[in-house]
């Protein structure tokens, strides 16, 4: 860990009381990792990922830094969510059922969050997740698609591809990736309903290290994030309703290593978003220490027993001498208070624009809100800066919409 990102999340607080920071809502602020996680889900309520009044009924109940307290107040609020929602579609309330359903997939993906991997609940709360997810897709129009994308034999990577209402025939695709502890299941909030308002279609992943990729197969991340990436245009080019020379990749917190090594690497990605900047990941990782707040799902994502040898299997997981690859226009989005530090951004963008790259640099700053990692505090706000940008690089025209 940096000392600039230390003294961002860990360091001590004078005041101990919920507040307003410049990245957002600090509601534990003497347990400041549940606080981010916190602020996460209150931010996305916005986009339909729950309530705030229900966001703030299940914090109210739980125990400040206790994790079981935190799984079992979301899962009450996620399953009444997700029980209304199956009543209210069998009485053809489509619509109140589709909000219930997007309400419940988001509030199980916060139940899940600081399970252990081995925890027997969370496999479990995951499948609920993804239950909600799948039930709010029946009724999108066009219908959303549950998809499997070849990988390994035996070991597809999970997804969901949805087609944007606006426009015909061949669509553009952003192709979207979460990052260290963001899966397919989260990126309807983040990215995935920001790209269907502007007539791109959506294809939502799990790559190697996430969801359900990782959950079900065991398959950890790689640095050579292009092979997966590769594996999904592949998919998109059997069919007939994708525009195959405007399709994109974005990814965010991690993911932002992931969008920009693909960027560089796969050449048939006509532009790349990383909703997040980084340049070196060791250079990030290789002083976090063992009681790092997500050491646990660091060492589950990357395959290792300790921090150390996290920090070792990041060291090729660095676009030093990729980013020379990238021929496509490239965005860099990123928290002006991001928590988890800002130095990286700037780096990936210093080095980006050096080796000639087609690179735009936008940091959110506090007076925008926004300012938090991958605007979590606002994700509305993330969704219109990266999604307008794409949108003008792929000529959409949305005033024709």
């Amino acid at each position: 860990m940096t000392v600039g990102e230390k003294k961002l999340i860990d360091s001590e607080v004078a005041d101990t009381d919920p507040h307003y920071e410049p990245y957002g809502w600090h509601h534990w602020p003497s347990f400041p990792w549940p606080s981010y996680q916190y602020r996460r889900a209150l931010g996305e309520t916005q986009e339909g990922g729950g309530t705030v009044s229900e966001s703030f009924l299940a914090a109210s109940r739980m125990i400040p830094g206790d994790y079981d307290s935190w799984h079992k107040e979301w899962m009450i609020v996620a399953d009444a969510n997700m029980k209304r929602g199956e009543a209210e579609e069998a009485k053809g309330h489509i619509q109140t059922a589709m909000n219930c359903y997007l309400r419940a997939a988001d509030m199980y993906r916060s139940a899940e969050f600081w399970l252990e991997p081995d925890d027997p609940r969370r496999l479990p709360t995951f499948d609920k997740c993804e239950k909600a997810t799948g039930s709010f897709l029946q009724w999108t129009c066009p219908q959303g698609e549950v998809v499997e994308v070849p990988y390994e034999p035996g070991k597809p990577m999970a997804g969901y591809f949805i087609r944007s209402p606006f426009g015909r025939g061949k669509q553009p695709v952003l192709i979207s990736f979460g990052g260290l502890d963001s899966f397919k299941d989260e990126l309807w909030f983040m990215t995935g309903r920001g790209a269907l308002q502007r007539g791109l279609s959506v294809l939502l992943m799990d790559g190697p290290g996430q969801g359900a990729t990782l959950r079900r197969h065991g398959l950890t991340t790689r640095f050579d994030y292009e092979v997966p990436v590769g594996k999904c245009i592949d998919w998109l080019a059997t069919r007939s309703d994708v525009d195959m020379s405007r399709i994109a990749v974005s990814g965010s917190s991690l993911g932002g290593y992931y969008a920009a090594r693909a960027g560089a690497m796969e050449p048939r990605l006509a532009a790349a978003i990383s909703h997040g900047g980084v340049l070196s990941l060791y250079d990030r990782y290789k002083d976090r220490p063992e009681n790092h707040g997500l050491a646990s799902h660091m060492k589950w994502v990357f395959g290792a027993d300790s921090m150390k040898g996290v920090a070792e299997k990041t060291r090729p997981f660095d676009m030093r001498g990729v980013f020379e690859n990238m021929k496509c226009p490239y965005l860099i989005l990123h928290g002006g208070h991001d928590v988890l530090g800002v130095q990286a951004a700037r780096e990936g963008y210093d080095y980006a624009r050096k080796a000639g790259v087609d690179v735009t640099f936008i940091l959110v700053e506090a007076d925008m809100t926004g300012a938090e990692h991958c605007q979590h505090d606002n994700p509305t706000l993330g969704q219109e800066l990266m999604i307008d940008w794409l949108a003008d690089k792929f000529g959409i025209d949305q005033r024709k919409q």
